[in-house]
């Protein structure tokens, strides 16, 4: 089997294997950026570090191009943590155990981290390589972006100097992003009673699993299942046929992942079981008929279990899956102005039983229109205060807004179609990028994202197409190349 490191480019492989090895989860960046502060006293660079973390190397222009623009290379340091339930891995301590099949570079049963390690691959062989043609240049690192987006909400008031800047955490090569979706967090605390079991019932484990998942902004549209919204589903029907008693609830982990696992826990009385289990097999084939053309590998696993000692009340059940139930998840609208692009969506991500008697339940908006994003938002905070729930929005973020006049996106078009003779497609995602926290902060930076292709990102399915990232390395020392004089 083909090693990452014998791949093509050999600089940016190299690079991007060393940072497999170094766990970089979001909020627990320490090793990665001394791994980033070892590699600049190595190389003779200058760097410098803000409050929040963020990290950035400086590097004198090649012979020639002194008086060329500065121009800023960003990605961020943090990665999606996520796993398959049969897979033993520490994020905080195992490397990645990554591989190359058919094509593509992907990793045993979690996420890659090519999403925005190819990124940082990319800055690092630049930084490395006095034979690289460009002018001054600052590398931008920032910190825990897949949980919030915080570092580049953080950002160092005199952290970066230049007015270019290409941001490398985009996901489709032979595209160029000019704009992304606003987003932030609904999190409601949602308090419970319960009982003590007294009648002759059984227990059962019902599971969601096998969906795809994938990223709540790119993935969205896709038609794509969501395993809490699929188990309320379930939970809501069965408890509107056999008044079910619920005990446990557990589904999806992260904000900006698409849930592809939810279970549940609860009682029925005896009499009833053999009216379940043939409704079990009822909304199998129902969901089935539904999503397999998207969702090929969804299964449903449920088992009888040992009787709890309590479960929720009546009310508490009742409010729980009629306010799930109804909450907005998935596309709300799309963009009325760009032909398939989405507009405003939310994502139920999780749900978690947190403590005594509350559940904590992360909702994820995302929209183009500042008004449109506080506007679901808010309709969800209303559906869950009628249920009682106490409800907080927060991590509120930035669009940002389309411009096509920008002098980088002309320059990287221009080389692209000289270099493949073929027109890169020019667009705005719905996923988020830091791009817009940056021009809040800087408003006179000229911006752009690329990057080769990634699938998957947000899910052990992430994988990193290998013939991509030649032609995004190509690309990239090209565009450095034709900056112009400042």
């Amino acid at each position: 089997m083909q090693k990452i490191t014998e791949l093509q480019p050999p600089q940016i492989w190299k690079y991007f294997h060393e940072i497999l090895q170094i766990p970089r989860a979001s909020k627990h960046e320490e090793k990665i950026l001394a791994y980033l502060e070892n590699f600049a006293d190595q190389q003779k660079l200058a760097y410098k570090k803000d409050r929040k973390g963020n990290f950035l190397i400086s590097k004198n222009p090649y012979q020639g191009y002194e008086n060329r623009e500065k121009i800023i290379l960003q990605s961020h340091v943090d990665m999606v943590c996520e796993k398959n339930d049969d897979i033993h891995h520490d994020f905080n301590k195992d490397p990645i155990k990554a591989y190359v099949s058919d094509g593509w570079v992907k990793a045993s049963g979690t996420t890659l981290g090519a999403d925005n390690g190819i990124g940082i691959a990319a800055q690092l062989a630049i930084l490395s390589d006095k034979s690289i043609e460009h002018g001054p240049l600052e590398c931008l690192f920032t910190v825990d972006e897949e949980s919030g987006l915080t570092g580049a909400l953080n950002i160092g008031d005199d952290m970066i100097t230049g007015h270019l800047l290409i941001n490398l955490d985009s996901e489709d090569e032979g595209e160029l992003f000019i704009g992304c979706a606003g987003g932030m967090d609904t999190i409601i605390s949602f308090p419970y009673k319960t009982k003590e079991l007294k009648h002759e019932y059984a227990a059962f484990e019902f599971n969601v699993q096998g969906l795809l998942g994938g990223h709540s902004g790119d993935d969205i549209n896709k038609g794509r299942g969501n395993a809490n919204k699929i188990l309320i589903r379930f939970l809501w029907n069965t408890h509107r046929k056999f008044k079910i008693g619920l005990y446990e609830i557990q589904g999806g982990n992260l904000r900006n992942a698409i849930p592809r696992e939810a279970r549940a826990c609860f009682v029925i009385k005896n009499s009833k079981k053999d009216n379940l289990l043939e409704y079990m097999n009822e909304f199998e084939a129902m969901i089935d008929s539904e999503i397999q053309h998207n969702e090929p590998n969804i299964n449903f696993k449920y088992s009888e279990v040992q009787l709890p000692r309590q479960i929720m009340t009546n009310k508490s059940i009742g409010r729980l899956l009629n306010a799930l139930h109804a909450c907005p998840n998935g596309v709300v609208e799309m963009s009325q102005n760009i032909s398939g692009l989405v507009r405003t969506s939310s994502n139920l991500a999780s749900i978690k039983m947190i403590g005594e008697e509350n559940i904590e339940i992360v909702a994820s908006q995302r929209s183009s229109v500042e008004s449109l994003k506080l506007n679901v938002s808010d309709r969800i905070c209303g559906l869950f205060r009628l249920a009682r729930c106490r409800v907080v929005q927060t991590g509120s973020y930035p669009g940002w807004a389309p411009n096509t006049n920008s002098m980088i996106l002309k320059i990287t078009e221009q080389k692209y179609n000289e270099l493949f003779n073929l027109a890169p497609k020019v667009r705005a995602v719905h996923a988020g990028l830091e791009c817009g926290l940056f021009l809040k902060k800087y408003p006179g930076l000229d911006m752009i994202s690329f990057g080769p292709t990634i699938k998957g990102a947000h899910s052990p399915d992430e994988r990193l197409e290998i013939n991509t990232v030649g032609k995004f390395w190509i690309l990239l020392l090209e565009v450095l190349k034709k900056v112009p004089v400042s």
